[in-house]
């Protein structure tokens, strides 16, 4: 079964159990996965890579927008984007430990020969897609700026 057709049964799952949480966040990766298969024109296959990606976003989106509901005071409204995100977040492979990133860009460098931050676009660009869907972008580019430093 691909991650699609698992989102497609959530919503279902969610709709019977009337789960309001878990059914807006899935509806969300739905939605997601149906702009990417429409936009350009094109009629386009999406692959479980792609909605891991789509998914990464929508949480990173989701956890934002907790951080400003909580800086603004709306407590209520920051639990309840978090408890999507947590719901969203089921669908993603374990995150790796900030360590267990260093140990996979340490040997990223010396696979690519990189020697100094000159070198830091090459590192990510491989960085990016050996380490998608298992940490976020942001924690990769840190880690890579401490390395070649």
């Amino acid at each position: 079964m691909t991650l699609e057709q698992q989102i497609q049964e959530a919503i279902k799952e969610a709709m019977k159990a009337k789960d309001t949480v878990a059914m807006n966040a899935t509806r969300a990766i739905k939605g997601e996965i149906l702009l990417f298969k429409t936009a350009e024109g094109g009629s386009k296959e999406v692959s479980d890579g792609d909605i891991l990606k789509m998914i990464q976003k929508l949480v990173k989106q989701r956890k934002e927008a907790a951080e400003q509901f909580v800086a603004a005071g709306r407590q209520e409204l920051a639990d309840n984007e978090l408890a999507e995100a947590a719901v969203m977040e089921k669908y993603l492979p374990k995150q790796l430990s900030p360590a267990e990133v260093e140990v996979k860009i340490k040997e990223i460098i010396a696979q690519v020969g990189a020697s100094s931050i000159k070198d830091m676009g090459k590192v990510m660009g491989v960085a990016n897609k050996a380490l998608a869907g298992l940490s976020d972008g942001r924690t990769i580019s840190t880690i890579v700026k401490q390395l070649l430093s």
